[in-house]
């Protein structure tokens, strides 16, 4: 499906991209942070303003000190204060105000910084929920979170100081130039022939650390992924006794990321002394030339010191300018897989003229649904099933047999290639997220509990519901007693010390937040697998209560949760082989009947 495709190309480093798409992807992210900074405007502006006079301010120091010795000290001489009295007023006033407008100009990027931040957070927080289950069954859980840690610091480290960086060195550089050339044109051309091995120095650096930075971006991804997948899978891990191998493998990623860090500080060990050399020879070179021009006479011996102050200065935001470079790769990187993220699109998109679902029975059908996640490999090939409203349906199958498949489509995880899902006639593509969340309800195998108490994961269900109510369905499937007997009963939380519970509890605890919902369609997707037999036969005694008056649709390899269902349909490549009821088929000689019998045997 296209989202795999989009995904690929927006959410990694991609060498192989064409110029084309690399200009599509620019284009994208430069769209994205138009939006983010348009609300910003005139604070942008205004920052802007600031940091102009604050550079002009700060420039301003040495040429008033050529000022105060070519002019005020001769007047001081003939005891004329005047002079050297105003330069040095004028000296303390930029001074002052220089420091004031850097403050002012700080405070302002740094509100503006978090604002942007602030905003693209929270657009990737709700955008990335937004999105269907097919995103998130194609994008890793790591690079979800690096899009939210490691490349939003990238973005906030270019805003935070790579922008400050980048402005003030280009405006402190131009203008100490330009005051130069105001004091003395001919060391104004020595600071220009300075410019030839300084462009040649950068641009070496330059190409170096891009190609370092990349590295480093890579190897720094391996490496969160490396460990959000060792941390998400840490049973896998325990079980199979991995922990050598992960030490190991985590060992040689550090290792790659150390060596590219290494190389990274030989590169610096290089660029810096090199600055530092140009510089020196610069200042040495305008020293010459100005001390013979003062000893002929044409250059005041403060025009020569403001020089000589100038050209040292103009070489002191360089470094910082370049290194702006490898911020601005790192954070043009990280937008661009942050905007590719945002531009994806769900896959079941909110309907343009939603249909109003008021009471839903329960009716479901599927109409020549034909289903595939990718071109050609049809899941569910020209599928047609009726389910009447209140009927207790219990899919059984191998694996791989659609049934899991047909569930996310009655769910509208996905939506049918083509032909229709209805609920009482309705198409589920004309209903709202909030109209079909309510009247339709998935319990998976992972019974999923968020942070906070027993009572808080129930009411997920109703978020509305009294203590009451929520005590009412924890007794309903039998989940009541081993809550009471928890530290706190129901305001025990589950993350903490003694509030853990076993994967039946848990699964326990998402049937009451399931049955509080009191959906029109309950569907269970293998959902009790984590029940031990007593557990189990407990949840089948209140689920043939509960599900009395709903449509349900059970999934399930054990046999015995079969039972309860009104009908029993056995599934094999995407196509109903059997239907009937639960006596019925296994009266028969065929596929649920043999299956039956293996588990029958196997509990003799």
């Amino acid at each position: 499906m296209s989202t795999a495709t989009v995904t690929g190309v927006a959410g990694e480093d991609r060498s192989d991209l064409s110029k084309g798409e690399s200009r599509v992807i620019r284009q994208r992210s430069l769209r994205l942070l138009g939006s983010l900074v348009a609300p910003m405007k005139v604070k942008v502006t205004w920052t802007l303003v600031l940091v102009v006079v604050s550079t002009i301010l700060q420039v301003s120091g040495p040429a008033l000190i050529g000022i105060g010795i070519d002019r005020g000290l001769p007047a001081l001489l003939k005891q004329d204060w005047m002079p050297i009295s105003w330069t040095v007023a004028a000296y303390l006033a930029a001074g002052v105000l220089g420091a004031l407008t850097i403050a002012w100009y700080t405070i302002a990027s740094a509100q503006i910084s978090q604002a942007i931040l602030f905003d693209l957070r929270t657009r990737v927080f709700l955008h990335t929920q937004r999105l269907s289950l097919e995103f998130h069954e194609s994008y890793t859980s790591g690079r979800i979170i690096s899009r939210q840690t490691s490349d939003l610091d990238s973005i906030r480290e270019l805003l935070d100081s790579g922008i400050n960086q980048l402005v003030q060195g280009m405006l402190y550089s131009g203008f100490i130039a330009i005051a130069i050339f105001a004091v003395d044109w001919v060391s104004g051309v020595v600071l220009l022939c300075s410019l030839v091995p300084l462009y040649f120095l950068v641009r070496w650096f330059q190409k170096r650390s891009q190609v370092l930075f990349r590295i480093s971006r890579v190897a720094s991804a391996k490496l969160i992924v490396h460990f959000v997948e060792t941390m998400t899978g840490i049973r896998a891990v325990k079980a199979f006794r991995k922990e050598k191998r992960n030490e190991r493998e985590f060992g040689e990623l550090v290792e790659d990321y150390r060596d590219v860090n290494a190389k990274t500080i030989q590169l610096f060990g290089l660029f810096d002394p090199g600055l530092v050399m140009i510089g020196n020879i610069t200042v040495a070179v305008a020293l010459l030339i100005g001390g013979l021009r003062v000893a002929s006479g044409s250059l005041e011996i403060g025009a020569l010191l403001s020089v000589l102050l100038y050209a040292r200065r103009f070489f002191d935001p360089m470094e910082e300018m370049a290194m702006f470079y490898n911020s601005y790769q790192s954070a043009a990187a990280a937008l661009e897989k942050i905007s590719g993220v945002l531009e994806e699109q769900p896959g079941v998109p909110e309907p343009a003229h939603p249909i109003k679902l008021d009471g839903a029975r329960g009716h479901v059908v599927f109409d020549d649904v034909n289903f595939h996640y990718k071109p050609g490999r049809d899941v569910l090939p020209k599928f047609d099933l009726d389910i009447p409203a209140g009927q207790t349906v219990a899919l059984v199958g191998s694996t791989g047999a659609g049934k899991s498949t047909l569930a996310k489509l009655i769910s509208r995880f996905y939506d049918p290639s083509s032909g229709a899902v209805t609920l009482d006639g309705v198409d589920l593509r004309d209903l709202t997220q909030e109209d079909l969340r309510r009247a339709i309800v998935m319990v998976t195998q992972e019974a999923y509990l968020f942070s906070g108490s027993v009572a808080d994961n129930i009411a997920l269900g109703k978020p509305d519901a009294t203590i009451e109510e929520i005590r009412r369905a924890a007794q309903a499937v039998g989940a009541h007693e081993f809550i009471e007997a928890l530290p706190d009963g129901y305001d025990t939380d589950v993350n903490k010390r003694g509030g853990r519970v076993s994967a039946g509890q848990r699964q326990l605890i998402s049937f009451a937040r399931a049955f509080l919902a009191n959906p029109a369609v309950l569907i269970l997707d293998e959902a009790t697998s984590s029940l031990d037999i007593p557990s189990e036969r407990l949840v089948q005694q209140a689920l043939q209560t509960l599900l009395a008056d709903r449509t349900a649709v059970i999934i399930a390899h054990r046999l015995s949760t079969v039972a309860i269902a009104d009908r029993v349909l056995v599934m094999e490549h995407g196509r109903i082989v059997e239907d009937g009821t639960p006596a019925e088929l296994i009266g028969g000689t065929g596929r649920f009947a043999q299956l039956h019998a293996a588990w029958r045997d196997s509990l003799v």
